[in-house]
């Protein structure tokens, strides 16, 4: 049997272990050959890629990134695309697909199933927003990573006596915003699903400084003021039509300064949050993803997305897991919101 992976959409921390886990059980359990293609869905539309060995994938599991590369391409965007897939793989010899992605790679990949073609799916999100699992790789590391950035930050704003806004990751869930501020001990926690008041952000900063601390603030990159929009880096659109954020922690750096006479500054982490080696919990959980996804191809039982429930790893629908995203539910928000001020 000859067996395709590819990772799409934006990289993270784990990418490499779940190949890493499809290659080797799929070659030393199976006898299969295992074809890697480059750069997401352009791989399969233009038959971009290489056979992988054990030599391929040895020393992977502690990189970050993918050795596959990866894009934003939507074949459903190009004329013919699903039916050049399924011309490329029937060249390749190709029997199913392992396609590792969050909700646009599975969405494309659940399409693709609906045309015939066999695929499995791997969730990966550094925001953790897929539905259908309870945890995706990726997201433990970039808490990880903004956490100790807040720890850094707060002894610089200590001594400056100054606010410091930490923009992170999520355009519409606020995970590592929530998870990352309550370890970093943030003043004040803004999320996507929740709009703010400006000036109760300044409040909490106002009592922060009055009790001679000085505040930290995390806001998700996709969070808003109460009857605003969104904070734009740019017009841009990718193939899935998502606007690129960023901007919303200066900002909001901005009006603290001008509401409260303190000085404010912005951080953005941006994509130091994607890069590096993945933490051992990601490692885990992508090796255990990508060795569940063999199993799934191996019983022909396509169409599905591996999943974490509790410790146990199951698969569902790809239909299902796409459905909606996981957002912050108002009681985890309401839980962080007793150290805000």
């Amino acid at each position: 049997m000859r067996v395709g992976v590819l990772t799409g959409g934006g990289d993270c921390p784990g990418l490499n272990a779940v190949i890493r886990a499809v290659v080797l059980k799929g070659i030393e359990v199976h006898g299969w050959e295992i074809f890697g293609f480059r750069d997401g869905w352009r791989g399969p539309l233009t038959g971009k890629g290489d056979w992988l060995s054990r030599d391929d994938v040895e020393g992977i599991l502690t990189r970050g990134g993918t050795i596959l590369g990866s894009s934003r391409t939507n074949p459903y965007k190009e004329d013919g695309g699903a039916d050049t897939i399924k011309r490329v793989l029937a060249e390749k010899g190709i029997d199913a697909l392992v396609a590792i992605g969050g909700e646009d790679t599975l969405g494309v990949a659940n399409r693709l199933h609906d045309d015939g073609v066999k695929v499995v799916g791997v969730p990966k999100t550094i925001d953790n927003d897929l539905g259908a699992t309870d945890y995706t790789f990726g997201f433990d590391t970039a808490v990880h990573i903004a956490t100790e950035a807040i720890d850094r930050l707060h002894t610089t704003a200590e001594s400056h006596h100054r606010a410091l806004v930490v923009e992170v990751m999520g355009r519409h869930a606020g995970w590592i915003a929530l998870h990352s501020g309550l370890a970093g001990g943030a003043s004040v926690i803004l999320v996507p699903e929740r709009p703010f008041s400006v000036e109760k952000v300044a409040e909490w900063v106002r009592r922060r400084f009055e009790r001679e601390y000085a505040p930290i603030i995390v806001v998700a990159e996709g969070a808003l003021p109460e009857g605003g929009a969104a904070v734009l880096q740019s017009g841009e659109k990718d193939a899935f039509g998502h606007v690129r954020l960023g901007g919303v922690g200066t900002w909001l750096a901005d009006e603290i300064a001008e509401r409260t006479g303190k000085e404010s500054r912005a951080v953005v982490l941006g994509h130091i949050q994607r890069g590096g080696t993945p933490t051992a919990y990601d490692r885990v959980l992508a090796t255990r993803f990508g060795l569940h996804a063999v199993d799934a191809v191996a019983e022909g039982d396509f169409g599905v997305m591996v999943a974490l429930r509790g410790t146990d790893i199951t698969r569902v629908k790809l239909a299902e897991a796409t459905a909606e995203l996981k957002t912050v539910p108002p009681e985890r928000y309401e839980e962080a919101e007793v150290f805000f001020g």
